[in-house]
């Protein structure tokens, strides 16, 4: 095994850019270094790391060395650079996709023979590398060249017959070609202490093995480890087996499903799961379904598993026939893990599951949120102290990865067995916990458990988009981020990659002169985002770097990612709601994130005009106003916070006349801006450096302002002090409706940890019951919508918003009967405010 050395090689002497648009190596990352070093070294396995050249020079010297003795030579990567090396010994092989490049295969790929890749990668350059290349030469035009010139001396020879602007581009950068080649040429003649005669394997040092498996809790090495030295991790890894004292059943026959009927059909609680073909929910099918109603006990129930050489399995539709009375019984109590998903996929098969009691994924979440993570791979380790058997054991990994109906029925059956068995096992463990606290018991059951019908009826509806419209948006930013990378380059003075940290530190504060607000752990000048929107208050460039950013990450992100996730069979993009992710009970959403969605920019707002109704509706955007302070006003009690609510007072204007001793009707939009950042700022644990930045003012005048806020609302200091105290006491603060929010870096000795730990529990008990309140009403929305048949369906939920689809005739008095819901989904000291929109898309809506 083949690593770069630390530090340098001869090409960053020669172009002090190279390689410069990589970021530098995460410490989390760096730390796992030396231990990866120390593994490959007690698996017995030559290591050669050497200093002033790269791992791909190493390697080309040992494969040439190699192939000219006629020796058969594989190399294992999946970089384009060694395609330069592929010869008749020397053979290129990525394990990540299972392919393979020869001589033939490189032409196949590139366009080009092996000896013309140094020549192709010059002329197209290498972002990773910040290899330059020349401009508008793609790979298409190289391969075109070099089979017509056959080389770069070649087409700089003929470079004044290449026409059109492309010929203009190669004439005007061919100073730079010879740089590409070089810093593009794999160096094989590399002195080493040792040729490839020297480097064989030897033998594992078991011991040590034994003991960096167990530290890093990689169980499935050591289950190979364990298996015997010479065991090959397909064979290892191919036979996860149940626990000796567990009972698993594969059912293949009529006779022993029938009888696993009965036991379900007698069963107070039955632990479900299905296995199927793809994590996407609106595309699997079933393969098999388990359950288990005894701890220990369980069976799978293949029902596609196709391989070949498959045995013989009840049919699909059968099964699931006879499961549909037990399924769809509102009375059969049922637990899972994650059972949206299962819902999802059931109802793929025209089954609508009901009788959902418990889900051990949110019992964990409920009982403590940060705990752990709430897999069940995760919950099983730390709750039942129970090493499972993981989906990669069962499936593998990567390019690798089969789909689960491949999966042979002796591995699959004792893996989907478990499932169930774990999660009735869990449930078990994390409810009689829960039990021991009522109000826990109470946000799960008046909470969490009821809103999971109701997230799987939003995901299943999906959102409406007008692709054409973000098309459009997409040709528009992408006009607008040439126009503003021109500018840079006019504001810079030259050309730079607008990507590149490095470059852009360079320009800025090298060639540019600016002042450097803040350095990074190594030192150098941060050009991080706060950064530059600080120094974007004087000077242009960094005004235009920020704006590039932002336009790219739209493009990337949304107007061009939005439309490829439409599902082609309902024509609407569904996201997934995720319960158990953020500590303070918000939900979440993937694939695709929409509660990340900008508003603040024009562009941002525009991206949502293209979430639109279907002929004969509207969109219903329903907000809470104000949620956050309105809670704060009833968790501190402070008199003045609820006499300005109570009357309906706007808040950041009635602050702003305290603070800034201003009569109330002469309060100027600058100053109610400036007390908005006081009101939240200060709610959230800023200090008064903090917020001198923020609002572009001395350190002296904000402390003047804290000091300010709190004399006039003394009931919010002494709601912060006694939540500190309490979170320091017991390790946890609540929501007004119980949940609990534990802080593990309350007591940290890292005075950084240990302070966003104290300022989380004052921010938390808002944030968690803003959550909670956003859930109910998600709930009581749900309800009214099914049980006064409103001609309206819930399509989104995004921070303190809900957004319906309505029919057009009856908007109007829906939406007064979802803000009423709204605003009734909790008695707290001061009223809830709801407001409401209609409109053709959510931006016109919101």
């Amino acid at each position: 095994m083949v690593f770069d050395a630390s530090g340098g090689s001869f090409r960053d002497e020669i172009y002090a850019e190279y390689k410069a648009n990589r970021p530098p190596m995460p410490d989390d990352l760096r730390a796992q270094i030396q231990p990866l070093l120390d593994m490959v070294q007690a698996m017995g396995l030559p290591l050669l790391r050497v200093e002033g050249v790269e791992a791909d020079d190493v390697i080309g010297t040992l494969a040439v060395a190699a192939a000219g003795e006629k020796r058969d030579t594989l190399i294992s990567t999946g970089d384009k650079d060694m395609a330069q090396l592929v010869g008749d010994h020397v053979t290129l092989v990525n394990t990540m996709s299972g392919t393979t490049l020869d001589p033939d295969g490189v032409v196949n790929k590139f366009g080009v023979r092996p000896d013309q890749i140094v020549d192709y990668l010059a002329l197209v350059g290498d972002t990773s590398d910040n290899i330059p290349g020349v401009p508008r030469v793609g790979a298409k035009t190289a391969a075109k060249w070099l089979g017509q010139y056959e080389s770069i001396d070649g087409i700089v020879e003929n470079a004044e017959a290449i026409k059109g602007k492309v010929g203009e581009s190669l004439r005007e950068n061919l100073d730079q070609l010879a740089l590409s080649r070089q810093l593009a040429t794999i160096k094989t003649d590399v002195a080493l202490d040792a040729g490839p005669d020297a480097l064989t394997r030897n033998d594992p040092d078991t011991d040590k093995l034994r003991e960096m498996y167990s530290r890093f809790e990689f169980r499935s090495l050591l289950r190979q480890l364990d298996g015997g030295d010479d065991a090959a991790p397909s064979e290892a890894e191919a036979k996860p087996a149940a626990p000796a004292d567990a009972n698993y059943e594969t059912v293949l026959d009529s006779e022993r499903f029938d009888a696993w009927l009965e036991k379900l059909k007698s069963a107070e609680l039955i632990a479900f799961d299905t296995e199927t073909t793809s994590l996407d929910y609106m595309e699997a099918e079933i393969v098999g379904v388990s359950f288990a109603v005894e701890p220990g006990e369980a069976a799978y129930v293949p029902v596609a598993h196709n391989y070949p050489g498959a045995p013989d399995q009840l049919d699909r539709d059968t099964v699931l026939e006879k499961l549909r009375p037990l399924l769809e019984d509102e009375n059969c109590a049922k637990v899972g893990h994650h059972l949206k998903y299962d819902a999802h996929v059931l109802r793929n098969h025209g089954i609508m599951l009901r009788g959902i009691r418990f889900d051990s994924m949110l019992e964990s979440y409920v009982l403590n949120s940060t705990a752990s993570r709430h897999d069940m791979d995760s919950l099983a380790k730390l709750y039942l102290d129970r090493d499972t058997v993981h989906y990669e054991d069962v499936a593998g990994k990567g390019a690798k990865q089969i789909t689960f109906d491949q999966v042979p029925l002796e591995t699959a059956a004792p893996y989907a067995a478990e499932d169930a068995d774990i999660t009735l096992q869990l449930h078990d463990v994390l409810w009689s916990r829960l039990k021991e606290q009522a109000p826990l018991v109470s946000v799960y059951r008046d909470i969490e458990q009821p809103l999971v019908p109701v997230l799987a009826e939003m995901e299943y509806t999906g959102v409406l988009l007008d692709t054409d419209m973000l098309a459009t948006q997409s040709k528009e930013l992408e006009s607008r981020g040439a126009e503003l990378v021109e500018q840079a380059y006019e504001a810079a003075g030259d050309k730079f990659n607008l990507g590149s940290p490095k470059q852009l530190q360079e320009i800025l504060f090298g060639r540019l002169g600016l002042p450097v607000i803040r350095k990074t752990p190594k030192g150098q000048p941060s050009t991080a985002e706060d950064v530059l929107q600080e120094l974007a208050n004087d000077y242009p460039l960094p005004k235009i770097i920020l704006e590039y950013r932002s336009l790219t990450k739209l493009k990337s992100t949304y107007t061009d990612k939005l439309p490829q996730q439409v599902n082609a069979r309902t024509g609407r993009v569904h996201t997934s709601y995720h319960q158990a992710v953020a500590a303070t009970g918000r939900l979440s959403s993937t694939n695709p994130n929409l509660q990340n969605i900008p508003i603040r920019t024009p562009e941002g707002r525009r991206i949502r005009q293209a979430f639109v109704p279907p002929e004969g509706h509207v969109l219903l955007a329903a907000d809470y106003s104000q949620i956050e302070l309105r809670i704060m006003a009833h968790l501190s009690g402070d008199e003045g916070l609820l006499a300005a609510f109570a009357a309906d007072q706007d808040i950041h204007t009635a602050t702003a006349s305290e603070v800034f001793d201003t009569p109330v009707d002469e309060v100027t939009t600058d100053l109610r801006r400036s007390a908005k950042a006081i009101n939240f700022g200060l709610i959230y644990g800023m200090s008064a450096f903090g917020l001198a930045r923020q609002l572009g003012i001395d350190r002296g005048s904000a402390q003047q302002y804290v000091d300010l806020y709190f004399d006039r609302y003394p009931g919010v200091k002494a709601y912060m002090d006694r939540t500190r105290g309490d979170a320091l006491d017991k390790g946890y603060v609540e929501t007004v409706f119980g949940r609990r929010l534990y802080l593990p870096e309350i007591n940290a000795r890292n005075a950084q940890r240990r302070q966003y730990a104290e300022r989380s529990a004052i921010n938390a008990p808002m944030q968690g019951t803003a959550a909670d309140i956003i859930k109910r009403a998600m709930i009581s929305v749900a309800a009214a919508l099914h049980d006064q048949k409103l001609p309206a369906r819930l399509i989104m939920q995004v921070h303190d918003e809900l957004v319906l689809e309505v029919e057009a005739s009856a908007a109007e008095d829906v939406g007064r009967k979802i803000c009423e819901i709204m605003s009734n989904a909790a008695e707290l000291d001061v009223p809830l405010k709801v407001d409401s929109g209609l409109g053709s898309n959510w931006d016109e809506a919101h």
